[in-house]
């Protein structure tokens, strides 16, 4: 399902936050498939990423977020046919990269749509309180638009982590 490595897409360079990119400590990503199901395998493999990472205590936050980011990709970015040719990219996709003291969690989708944020009054209905979420609890998201070969956007969402000091070497 996953895919570790030390590189990440480089639209997702594009309007993040200012980061260094080439300081990406770790960078893990995975295919997810268009059924809902998918939400369950972002957040097992989330949880498994931020524990390898040694950051599994901001796993409830960030996996909440992955939650939503995922949800409204495979509700709002997927056409309504979205039956995949066998050999077809997969398309949703999950990115988290991590820098010394932030987390980045992006989920790529077909869309060329901005996601839309719901009035957040409305704390009875089922459903679009979402991006309410994801503002609530990441200290910031945004989105853009991919360019290239790849189609559709990137909606991102950052977290800061909290500076954990490296140990003294022994002499």
């Amino acid at each position: 399902m996953g895919t570790n490595g030390s590189t990440m897409l480089e639209p997702l360079r594009q309007g993040l936050p200012p980061l260094d990119p080439a300081a990406v400590s770790n960078a893990a990503s995975c295919a997810l498939p268009a059924r809902y199901e998918a939400v369950r395998e972002a957040r097992q493999f989330t949880r498994r990423t931020l524990d390898q990472w040694d950051i599994g205590e901001r796993f409830d936050d960030v996996c909440l977020v992955v939650s939503e980011l995922v949800t409204n990709a495979l509700r709002h970015a997927l056409p309504t046919n979205h039956a995949r040719v066998p050999d077809q990219t997969p398309p949703v996709r999950l990115h988290l990269m991590r820098w010394t003291e932030r987390l980045v969690c992006a989920v790529r989708d077909p869309s060329h749509d901005s996601p839309v944020a719901r009035d957040s009054d409305d704390f009875s209905a089922e459903s679009g309180r979402g991006l309410f979420l994801v503002d609530s609890f990441a200290d910031s998201w945004g989105w853009h638009p991919l360019a290239g070969t790849l189609n559709g956007k990137v909606v991102w969402a950052l977290f800061r982590l909290p500076h954990k000091p490296q140990p003294n070497p022994v002499d």
